[in-house]
């Protein structure tokens, strides 16, 4: 019978030697997810780190010392061509690959039925969030421990507490990640610079373009370069006319997550909505302003990786461009 626990287990784990990790997706929750990679390593100094990720995603997770291993979870294409023989010998690989180590902790934190089957499958004690906590409620079969962590806590603070309950682990301390990004990237340049991040999977967290202009502006006045990185068609036009006419203004060719990062961490500073590269700047402690227009920064910002990120407006309440430019002020 699964157990369930409000507060920390009463049978505490002592010495920690495998952990396995189900996130798989998306590209901000992955990035807030890791954090806990530094808190197990506080606590469980030998513990062995595996993660189950997306392939396009595993570069990112790739780039966390503390991860061993990491699992190539493929969906998408499996469902692109699911009686295609190759489909098949994929699935079989990645059920070998889960199975290969029984680990002390699985942490389910998928929290959908897709990673409850892939904790299922996996050889260890699952632990995931209750039915109250959880997205799925359906998920939580897929589990044998289940805890309590309040739904109104951002997904950062979230992982922690469930990892903490799980693992016996501090999740008191500031939020800390040790990404190794490459030292160069595309593009980089040659002053400082800053990171313009427009583009998102949402229409609705867009940001007007006579805004950004208005920042960019701003920017070139403070002598500063700037970067409009994109990664489909529609961004990569709209990163060509917001670049059109401003001096310093570059559109780097397309990136990999780790050029990505390699382009974060040594930024002066980056401006985003509310998408994965936002957040992945805030977790290379890059100083970072989010700007929020259809979702919550209690929930998404990026305060809560400390004091360098500062997030901007709210669900239906999108901030102006001279907000964004005093936010600017106080970052340089």
């Amino acid at each position: 019978m699964p157990r369930f626990y409000e507060n920390a287990p009463s049978e505490r784990v002592a010495s920690m030697k495998s952990v396995l990790v189900v996130r798989p997706s998306s590209l901000g929750d992955i990035v807030y997810a890791l954090a806990l990679t530094t808190d197990i390593r506080r606590r469980h100094p030998h513990a062995v780190i595996d993660w189950v990720s997306e392939p396009g995603f595993a570069p990112l997770v790739r780039l966390a010392p503390a991860i061993r291993n990491v699992i190539p979870f493929g969906l998408r294409r499996w469902r692109r061509a699911p009686l295609a023989r190759e489909t098949w010998r994929d699935v079989r690989a990645f059920a070998q690959d889960l199975r290969r180590t029984r680990y002390d902790v699985v942490l389910d934190l998928q929290e959908q039925v897709k990673g409850a089957l892939i904790a299922r499958l996996a050889r260890g004690t699952r632990h995931g969030f209750d039915a109250a906590s959880i997205r799925e409620p359906l998920a939580t079969l897929g589990d044998d421990v289940h805890h309590r962590v309040s739904r109104d806590l951002h997904f950062l603070a979230r992982c922690r507490r469930l990892a903490a309950l799980a693992l016996d682990l501090d999740a008191g301390t500031p939020p800390r990640w040790h990404l190794q990004p490459p030292q160069h990237a595309p593009a980089m340049p040659d002053r400082p610079y800053a990171m313009l991040l427009h583009g998102t999977s949402r229409d609705d967290k867009l940001w007007p373009e006579a805004h950004w202009r208005r920042v960019q502006q701003a920017l070139a006045g403070a002598g500063l370069a700037m970067v409009l990185p994109w990664g489909s068609a529609a961004e990569e036009a709209r990163s060509h006319r917001l670049a059109d006419g401003i001096a310093g203004a570059v559109v780097p060719p397309w990136l990999s997550l780790p050029d990505a990062a390699a382009l974060l961490s040594h930024a002066r500073l980056a401006i985003g909505v509310d998408t994965g590269f936002t957040h992945l700047a805030a977790a290379l402690r890059t100083p970072t302003i989010a700007i929020f227009t259809a979702t919550e920064p209690g929930r998404h910002g990026v305060a809560a990786t400390g004091s360098h990120g500062i997030d901007l407006g709210d669900r239906e309440a999108m901030p102006p461009p001279d907000v964004v430019i005093d936010a600017i002020g106080r970052s340089l």
